[in-house]
Formats: structure tokens, sequence, C-alpha cells
């Protein structure tokens, strides 16, 4: 008998294709998207955008640059300025009020060019014009008396001079716009004091709310009856008719103080328009 040979068993091992390689792929692969969707951005933004609202992309962007304090690169809410308003608003015209007049005080055009040198000019002249009416440029003692009734204030459309009545002393005739002597000698010194200037006036009227409710509520006639009193008493106090832009009837709808019957709101602004 012959000797058996040894079975000999081989186990193969099926192939499955080219075998596992990761996920390296994704990542190579969500880059490259990235990049491509940055640079198709950055080509709609250079074809979209002004040279202003580039200028302040790259001054926001740029590491070695400080951010510009003047330019945003935007064209909504700010129209390209930054957050600094106190800089910026007062120069487009979009900032100061005349509660909260700022700085500048002067709107200068969206262009933000200014002659520093007229402005100062201005601001000294009604600097001057609000000393005297205050009684503290060689006035007399009756205007200092006439004083307490002024109130000034500055802002980005001029110089505000506020006329106003008080508890013992009336302006006008009770419901009426004929003026009493004190209004009379009031308009006069102001006529006298801004005829050293050539800027324009505006006037504008205010009244009180009426304590009662009635059909035909007379504020509104009142109050540009008594802004156009002031008007000509200032035309026969040697200002010439020329100056005078507007006279506006308010009636109670901008109170200077918060109850709306006090007598405090009976007032008339005589505003020198900036040039």
């Amino acid at each position: 008998m012959s000797a058996q040979a040894p079975i000999i068993i081989k186990k193969k091992k099926a192939g499955g294709g080219d075998g596992h390689h990761g996920g390296a792929w994704k990542v190579a692969y969500a880059d490259f998207v990235t990049a491509m969707m940055a640079f198709f951005l950055l080509m709609w933004l250079l074809n979209a955008t002004t040279e202003k609202q580039r200028k302040g992309l790259a001054d926001y962007f740029s590491p070695s640059i400080p951010l510009s304090r003047v330019s945003g690169g935007g064209n909504g809410a700010f129209s390209g300025d930054s957050m600094f308003t106190e800089e910026i608003k007062p120069q487009n015209g979009t900032g100061a009020t005349d509660q909260n007049p700022m700085n500048a005080r002067q709107a200068q055009g969206e262009t933000g060019l200014v002659d520093e040198s007229e402005q100062a000019a201005q601001e000294e002249i009604f600097r001057v014009i609000e000393e005297e009416l205050r009684g503290r440029g060689g006035e007399s003692m009756i205007a200092t008396d006439l004083a307490r009734h002024i109130v000034t204030r500055v802002t980005d459309e001029g110089l505000i001079i506020e006329l106003f009545e008080t508890e013992d002393a009336a302006l006008f005739e009770d419901g009426s716009a004929d003026p009493t002597p004190l209004f009379r000698d009031l308009v006069r010194m102001v006529a006298r004091v801004s005829g050293a200037v050539a800027n324009d006036i505006a006037i504008g009227g205010h009244t009180r709310s009426q304590p009662l409710v009635v059909a035909k509520n007379p504020v509104w006639e009142l109050s540009h009856a008594r802004a156009d009193a002031a008007r000509k008493l200032l035309e026969s106090g040697s200002v010439k008719s020329s100056r005078i832009r507007r006279v506006t009837g308010h009636a109670d709808r901008n109170l200077a103080v918060e109850n709306p019957m006090q007598l405090r709101n009976n007032r008339v602004e005589i505003i020198l328009l900036r040039k």
C-alpha cells in the first residue's frame, strides 16, 4: 500500500476592489468648494460695489491699516459711514437735532467738505448774539429784565431765539395775536441784534393746549397769527422782508414743558438760519 499524500487546504481571500481610502478627500473637497465660493463672492462684490465701499472693506480687513473711522463700506442705514456718528453724522446733515445739538452743529452736505474758517466765523457770530440777548453785551437794565424771557440755542439749522411767556408776563393778549408791550420790546431787541448779520430768518409760533375740548380748536390759526405778528414787528424794526424765509404755526404739537397747558408753552421762535 502506497503512502497517502497529505491533504493541503488553501484559503483564498476574495478581492474587495481597491480598499478603503478614508475621508481625507472630503475635507479637501470642502476646502475647494469654500475657496470657489469665496472667489465668486469676491468677483460679485467687485462688480456690485462702489469705490468708496471697496475702500471701506479694504480698511476693515487689512491687518496693517487701522480701522477707518470715516468709511464702513456699506450702503444701508449709515450710507457708507461708520458708527462714529459724533464725527460723521453732523457732517452729512443727518445727526444733529434742536434738542441735542452736536459739536459740528451744521449740515455740510454728503461730501463732508466745509470751509472751516467760515464755520468758525459763523459760530463766533452766534456766540456774540447769544451774549447780547442774555444781557452780557453792555445792554441796559431794561434789556437785562427782558432777557429772562429769552432762551437761545445753536442747532444744525441755526441760532434759535425763543421768546416765551411767564406767569406774570404775557407776550400776547389772552387768546389773541395782539402783542403786548413786552413782546414788542423783545422783538425790537432781536431786530436790533440780528441787524448786524445778513442771515435769513425763520419764525415759528407755538401755543399751549386749550383747557377745554372745542369743536374748532383755534391753536393752529393762533400760533400762525402770532408768528406772523412777530414777522411784522421784525420788518418794522428794520429787518429786510427778503430775509424772512418762512413763517410757521406749530400749534401745541411741540411743547416746551410737559404740562400742555402751562403758559411756558406760549412762545415764538426766531431762527437765524445758517448761510
